[in-house]
């Protein structure tokens, strides 16, 4: 059995009694088993073993007549759900049956959230032990917390159990009752669920926000001031920030409409602007005001789940399902504590750890004068975990543990490594400098311009760690300086250059995944435990795309969210959505009982705040009433704009995907509509030129071989050129036409027959392997252009070596170790330097996953925030690679080694709950 450590039960031995331990996953059992001797025997369930039928397949043939079969929740006898062993875990369930024999108690040490106590009661309900159940509890696996997990073991806690069977209810009966309507009035195969379609409709909402977005412009003038040679740095740079006495306009100052909010500021055009500057030209200046004031910065606090997902997303680039999949390893295998939490608080081993580590590499001077603890009362929070911090009672530095962490898993231990030993440092304190300078143009007016500095007088903290700005809500790093020459009032000053800068409002940014973990968490929306597969399922489902690390909606998401806004207003109602949450985790805690509640919800009844979904009649009846009045015209129209005639353009979602329309002389014209063009990018220009190629395509020509006419044609997925065939009239099913995309080089507008061809013509033959005889192609991709032979492909440089290449140059790609990602087909360096001193090869700075890197071809090295590739020295480039050669080469873990059990005393069995329909 995968995960398994048994052995057959023996006459010998200490004498002890045996026991079995479950836990989720192969890899924990390995690591655990490690930690006990040879009176335990640990096994993995691997995640649930049993859950509702997910289909009408999956239901009992006894219970497939019955009218609430569908839902799999037996709603009018108490919301008796119906749990089947999916196929893939009956002989598990059999090899876990069998492994009780051998044992004399069973401890079920899964996690210890509500996810955990579910499958632990899973596992009860389906093995049905006739032998003492414990309730095995740890959050981090390291010796000492198993072994003290071992030996004070405790009952199932039942309201955990009921908190998780409620939500997997409540997500049942949403999805089984909401997504039909999608199905109906919006295309198949949709989905609606009850934190997924708020979550789409955050996403949906900022894209209308884009699209309505007017943007408005405003200038001001740039100058780079002069404070004389005794000053140090002797030039700094300021803003024009005032006109005879009234503020200058920023972009703050307008609205979403382009308009000012308010007539008290001054707005400049380009020929003000730039007349000013001209006025102010070999004008003397005087500082005005000089404000200095002291500031501190305190740590921020230990990652919970939420946080922890926001900083790797912006520092790392990792997504939130990478993060927790990388989470996940790091505490199986013992080296950070449970990954799931949502609280800042450290133990007080945790933190004497913490403290002690960063007096031994900092210094006590570093060091908080007293241990800081975090405390945050987090909305709907689960019960109270510890941070996400390193594992044990004393931590591993990242050196450490390189040798045995994959990159992505030392990337994560080290900046949680870092974050825990930040949180128990010194407050960073320095100095801010506010300086106004004044001076009158040539024109008469009074000009006033603002500089800013900012020194750190002692790190603190910062030492340690510096968390991640959001690019795109931009802000300052904690650890930016911006300094000052010393000045005071009356000091003359000279402005040596003036610039006239035009400026224009940008609308809001679209969410990333962690701006929207952050808003969804602040909603109270959802678990941040969850946040990660929600994002993963709104876009697995369609409802949302990335470009690049931004979340843009489908047409398909606007027509869903707008019917469910709509028509069922309250299901994706940001407060009730949260007060949902407040009363889940009230069952949780006992103060609700699950039955009535549900009840409620569903059939309507006294629970919920005023105008929740229970108070207005119930998710059946919302439901029930109204559908078939619901217009699907109307609900898959989304008006954008009128074109210069006064017609109205609108997105429809159709069956087989969306499609611009307008009302032309009384017919309706339409156009194919890209797949990769954001909502907000589909501007008036846009649109008439995708009402310019027609539905049917540009005819190209004729095929001379086949004499079938070539078009061009706007797919879904782009432009592509295709052969129309004709009609089949023997009633056999017509041949697919040939396609192909066009290249990036070509345009709808400019393609020929002869490029059609071409494109038609691929994949195109290269030749032979001599050695294996495959057959090696040039075809052109999703992702460009590439080589194939058999199920080996190797990307290609550009797509005109796609005809070029020949049988030798392809033989030689394949020769060459095969490369994955962007190095696939490698792109040319940002900038050459110098030779590297320890190396002795060049330098080159590229363009990487993460960011621009510098390499000699051996050692790979991040460029800082404060490195920038037009101005990095050859001596800066070598010292980031020694830094990096300094850490050592990170190896792959090796896998743990299996190890005998062993015993503690026997606790009493936990009581069991009433066993459910299976």
């Amino acid at each position: 059995m995968a995960g398994s450590t048994r052995t057959r039960k023996s006459s010998g031995g200490t004498g002890g009694n045996r026991r079995l331990v479950i836990v989720e996953s192969p890899t924990k059992a390995r690591k655990i088993a490690s930690y006990l001797g040879a009176d335990f025997v640990v096994e993995s369930s691997r995640g649930h073993i049993r859950d509702l039928p997910r289909g009408a397949a999956d239901v009992p043939a006894k219970f497939k007549g019955q009218a609430w079969a569908r839902l799999g929740v037996d709603v009018d006898h108490d919301f008796e759900p119906l749990y089947v062993v999916s196929a893939d875990k009956k002989s598990l369930v059999t090899e876990l049956k069998e492994a009780l024999k051998d044992v004399d108690e069973l401890y079920l040490a899964t996690d210890g959230d509500r996810e955990g106590e579910a499958i632990a009661w899973h596992l009860l309900e389906t093995l049905k032990p006739k032998i003492p159940v414990r309730r095995m509890v740890f959050h981090e696996i390291t010796e000492s917390a198993i072994q003290a997990a071992a030996a004070n073991p405790r009952d199932l806690d039942q309201d955990l159990v009921d908190a998780q069977e409620t939500r997997r209810i409540l997500d049942r009966l949403y999805g089984y009752e909401v997504s039909p309507v999608l199905w109906k009035k919006v295309m198949p195969k949709l989905s609606a669920g009850r934190v997924q379609s708020v979550a789409t409709r955050l996403v949906v909402e900022r894209e209308r926000e884009r699209m309505k977005f007017v943007s408005a412009s405003y200038w001001d003038i740039s100058a780079t001031m002069d404070a004389g040679a005794d000053a140090s740095p002797r030039q700094f740079g300021a803003r024009l920030v005032a006109v005879d006495g009234t503020r200058l306009a920023t972009g703050r100052d307008f609205g979403s409409d382009g308009r000012l909010k308010n007539s008290d500021v001054t707005v400049l055009d380009e020929t003000q602007a730039r007349a000013l500057a001209a006025g102010l030209e070999n004008v003397g200046m005087r500082v005005t005001s000089v404000e200095e004031k002291p500031y501190t910065r305190k740590p921020y606090a230990p990652f919970m789940t939420s946080t922890l997902q926001q900083e790797a997303g912006r520092k790392l680039r990792f997504s939130a399902d990478r993060t927790m999949r990388t989470a996940q390893k790091l505490y199986e295998n013992g080296y950070i504590t449970y990954m799931r939490t949502d609280s800042t608080t450290l133990s007080e081993t945790a933190i004497n750890a913490a403290r002690s580590q960063a007096t031994q590499l900092y210094g006590a001077q570093y060091v908080a004068k007293e241990p800081r603890q975090y405390t945050r009362k987090v909305k709907n929070a689960q019960e109270a975990h510890e941070a996400i911090r390193p594992a044990g009672e004393s931590f591993r530095t990242p050196g450490q543990v390189a040798g045995e962490l994959d990159s992505d898993e030392f990337k994560l231990y080290e900046m949680i490594w870092q974050r825990t030993i930040a949180s128990q440092m010194a407050d960073a304190r320095g100095n801010t400098t506010s300086v106004r300078i004044s001076g009158t143009a040539a024109t008469g007016q009074e000009c006033t311009f603002s500089a800013s500095g900012r020194t750190i007088t002692f790190a603190g903290f910062l030492k340690a760690y510096v968390e991640t700005v959001d690019a795109e809500a931009g802000g300052e790093s904690d650890d930016a300086e911006s300094r000052l020459p010393q000045l005071v009032k009356d000091q003359a000053i000279t402005p040596v250059e003036l610039t006239a800068d035009g400026h224009s409002t940008s609308p809001p940014s679209r969410f990333t995944e962690p701006s929207l973990i952050k808003t969804m968490e602040e909603l109270g929306i959802g678990r941040p435990s969850t946040y990660s597969s929600i994002i993963s399922t709104i876009q697995d489902r369609g409802y949302v795309w990335k470009k690049g690390a931004a979340l843009v909606p489908s047409w398909v998401a606007f027509a869903v969210v707008g019917l469910l806004e709509n028509h069922f207003g309250r299901l994706v109602d940001y407060d009730f959505t949260a007060a949902l949450e407040d009363e889940l985790d009230g069952i949780a805690a006992g103060r609700q009982q699950r039955t009535a509640w549900l009840s409620g919800f569903y059939f309507g009844g006294s629970v919920g705040p005023d105008g929740s979904v229970g108070r207005s009649g119930g998710l059946k009846k919302l439901v029930g009433s109204g559908v078939e009045d619901i217009d699907p015209r109307e609900i898959n129209s989304i008006p954008l704009f009128s074109d210069a005639e006064g017609r109205t353009v609108v997105v429809r979602v159709g069956r087989f995907g969306p499609y611009l329309e307008r009302e032309v002389d009384g017919a309706a014209q339409r156009a194919n509509l890209p797949e990769d063009l954001p909502p907000d990018e589909l501007t008036a220009e846009i649109a008439e030129k995708l009402f310019a190629t027609p539905q049917e395509g540009r005819s190209l020509g004729t095929d001379p071989v086949s004499g079938n006419e070539i078009v061009a044609k706007e797919g879904r997925f782009g432009p592509y050129v295709t052969e129309v065939l004709p009609e089949s009239d023997n009633g056999k099913k017509a041949p697919k036409p040939r396609t192909g995309s066009l290249f990036k080089s070509m345009s709808l507008d400019t393609v020929t027959l002869d490029d059609a061809l071409k494109l038609l013509s691929l994949p195109r033959v290269v030749g032979k392997d001599p050695e294996t005889g495959a057959e090696i192609t040039a075809q052109n991709g999703r992702y460009g252009p590439y080589l194939k032979k058999g199920t080996d492909s190797r990307s290609l440089v550009d797509e005109s070596q796609i005809f070029t290449v020949t049988l030798e140059e392809a033989l030689k790609i394949y020769a060459e170790p095969k490369k994955r990602g962007r190095s696939a087909a490698a792109a040319p360096p940002l900038r050459e330097l110098g030779n590297d001193p320890v190396s002795g090869k060049p330098m080159v700075i590229k363009d990487g996953r993460f960011g621009p890197y510098v390499t000699d071809g051996e050692a790979n090295a991040s460029l800082r925030k404060t490195d920038s590739v037009e101005t990095i020295t050859d001596e800066r480039a070598a010292e980031l690679l020694a830094e990096k050669r300094a850490k050592g080469p990170v190896k792959k873990k090796a896998p743990a080694k299996k190890a005998a059990t062993k015993s503690t005393a026997a606790k009493k069995a936990a009581p069991k709950k009433a066993a459910s329909k299976s």
